[in-house]
């Protein structure tokens, strides 16, 4: 007998299972979301900021399918940068740096106020499954909790363990308790759970930071949203600073390095590569006498300041030591010392590409409990979740993303088909098709099947088609409008650009000239069309041009690739001789050893980029003794 029955029950209110709820529930079931505190709904566990390269990305799309993160980041973020200005525009990605409590408020609020989804606080430890089904949930105070579906995003309590120099706890993270028996009811199942570890840095009181010691870094003047529905950034924002590390603090690290527990053996778990700890800086890099680090303000009524780039997991009296060798810190307090936490995942490839899971029907997991790192990949994670636990209760067919359709895709498929051997974060290196997959377009992209999945309202999705449809009238008129010879503006154009552009050139032609700005094009727009274009869909447009020929060319290189499986890699090839190859990827490929190319490509974490750069390589020294 149940309690209570619901049609979908998810565990766990962090990013993953925020989205996820917010998805069953506006896509018309019963859904009850249940966390160990509802006053952490939305918890900002690490950086309180959304967004980066890459992530910026999975944001978009996620905003485009309908999911929540978009709204409420553009509602509570304090300074928000568009990162990659400079260069092209399929890599340029939105962050925000958020006010860390206002996030989690928001959060709740849209989530309290969204029908057919109930809150529920308490503490999952068993799952009720019968016949490879699953039916429900047990909670530790004895409550049973009935479900058609059951999604699992549980982020880092599933049994974890914190860690601050050699003192070793259990917990979720700091100040709540792990989740110790749920963790045993899915090795009872029988999935294949392993150990990673992610940290964080220690939290400074901003009332003893020297601010003219660090170099300003200010917002965006103009601040680029995230979700497509925001119109302006209205709150105020605020600056964040760049400061260093020093080499006389390099050396007190080495000197300690037997009171790291990452060094001294007690944490077991791999760490995300690109998120080291100070300690893995100094030992990986030790030709550096200096590391960047990131002053972050938390919020606006708070003196709590984020110190990114500092994560750690020495003991706190040597953080308060270290951090005070940092100049412009040296009279600084610590409000929270930084830890490191270990936490149980389950095997990636045990998942469907609907994030279901292979072994018991209606189970479904998302976020850090699949191997991934990062507020963004939990949170795409558990909108497909939510979508497709919504979509079985209702008996409609599932949904898929495809590797050339989304960075949601391209991580899924990643997951799923390589598994994990460190927490996985995603880049835009990770995707082929990554001119194709643009931040600017995800809503040309996926909203028309947000729309059809029931997640976009009305008003968005007219919104929607205006925007498509002005963008579809500029590629005409950015190929059609011509200046001659003869015209004024052609001399004018000349004259700035210092070369003769031919008889006539186009918009979209001219468009591609270095030193043309995306203004200079929407000062020369026909007045037709001007004035109810903004720089934005512009931008957009001119991103299609730009990357026309290059998407063309890159789905022949990618069919390519698949055509040369058997082309033979020599015994002992050296693989850092191949330029653009990252330490990263190199290391990959000499652990593995591939004899032939199709073995190369199925490596696991080895890019696509990665993969491009080595079958270029083989394609044109085929007489190094490659052969196909």
């Amino acid at each position: 007998m149940f309690d209570e029955v619901f049609d979908v029950v998810v565990i766990g209110a962090g990013h993953a299972g925020c989205e996820a709820a917010s998805a069953c529930a506006r896509m018309g079931v019963e859904t009850a979301l249940i966390t160990i505190n509802l006053d952490l709904i939305g918890q900002m566990s690490c950086n309180p900021a959304i967004g980066g390269i890459a992530k910026g990305h999975l944001v978009r799309e996620i905003d485009a399918l309908g999911g929540i993160m978009g709204r409420v980041i553009d509602r509570t973020g304090i300074q928000f940068r568009l990162l990659n200005r400079s260069r092209g525009p399929a890599v340029r990605s939105p962050r925000a740096q958020a006010d860390r409590s206002l996030y989690r408020m928001e959060m709740r609020r849209m989530l309290e106020a969204t029908p057919n989804l109930h809150l529920r606080q308490g503490t999952v430890v068993d799952l009720i499954v019968k016949n490879d089904r699953v039916l429900g949930v047990e909670l530790q105070d004895t409550r049973r909790i009935g479900a058609k579906a059951v999604i699992v995003a549980t982020g880092t309590f599933l049994n974890g363990t914190i860690h601050t120099g050699q003192k070793t706890f259990s917990a979720g993270r700091a100040g709540e308790p792990a989740s110790l028996e749920l963790a045993e009811s899915l090795k009872r199942l029988g999935f294949p759970v392993g150990r990673l570890k992610t940290g964080t840095p220690p939290r400074l009181d901003g009332r003893t930071i020297d601010w003219d010691a660090f170099e300003p870094q200010p917002a965006d003047e103009n601040p680029v949203a995230f979700s497509f529905s925001t119109e302006k950034i209205e709150q105020p924002q605020i600056t964040c600073y760049i400061g260093y590390t020093s080499e006389r603090l390099h050396q007190k690290i080495r000197d300690n390095l037997h009171l790291s527990p990452l060094y001294s053996g007690r944490i077991k778990g791999i760490g995300p590569r690109y998120c080291p700890s100070i300690e893995d800086k100094v030992v990986k890099f030790a030709d550096k006498n200096r590391h960047q680090l990131f002053l972050e303000p938390e919020g606006h009524n708070t003196n709590e300041v984020y110190l990114n780039g500092f994560s750690t997991s020495l003991p706190a009296e040597l953080q308060q030591e270290l951090v005070r060798m940092i100049p412009g810190l040296e009279e600084v307090k610590i409000i929270r010392p930084g830890y490191a936490i270990e936490y149980d995942f389950v095997d990636p490839r045990q998942i469907k590409p609907t994030m279901e899971t292979i072994k018991v029907k209606g189970l479904f997991f998302a976020g850090q409990i699949n191997g991934t790192t990062g507020y963004e990949e939990a949170a795409c994670q558990g909108l497909i979740a939510g979508i497709n636990a919504a979509l079985q209760v209702k008996g409609r067919p599932a949904f898929q993303l495809r590797r050339d359709e989304a960075y949601i895709g391209v991580l899924i498929d990643d997951l799923i088909r390589n598994g994990v051997d460190e927490p996985y974060r995603i880049f835009t290196s990770r995707a082929e098709a990554r001119l194709l997959l643009r931040h600017d377009n995800a809503d040309r992209r996926l909203m028309p099947k947000g729309y059809e999945l029931g997640l976009i309202g009305d008003l968005d999705w007219e919104k929607f088609n205006r925007r498509r449809d002005l963008i579809m009238k500029l590629h005409r008129v950015l190929e059609n409008t011509r200046f001659k010879r003869s015209s004024v503006e052609y001399a004018s154009l000349s004259q700035l650009l210092g070369c003769d552009l031919g008889d006539s050139i186009s918009l979209a032609q001219l468009s591609q000239r270095q030193g043309v700005s995306s203004e200079l094009i929407h000062r020369l727009l026909p007045e037709s069309i001007k004035s109810e274009t903004s720089l934005k869909e512009l931008e957009s447009a001119l991103a299609d041009i730009l990357y026309k020929g290059y998407i063309e060319n890159q789905k022949i290189a990618y069919e390519r690739i698949h055509h040369h499986d058997n082309m033979k890699i020599p015994e002992g090839f050296d693989f850092r001789k191949i330029a653009g190859l990252s330490r990263e990827m190199v290391e990959r490929l000499e652990r593995v050893r591939p004899q032939t190319f199709g073995q190369l490509r199925r490596i696991s974490g080895l890019t696509p980029a990665a993969v491009s750069t080595v079958l270029v390589y083989l394609m044109a020294n085929k007489s190094d003794r490659c052969v196909t």
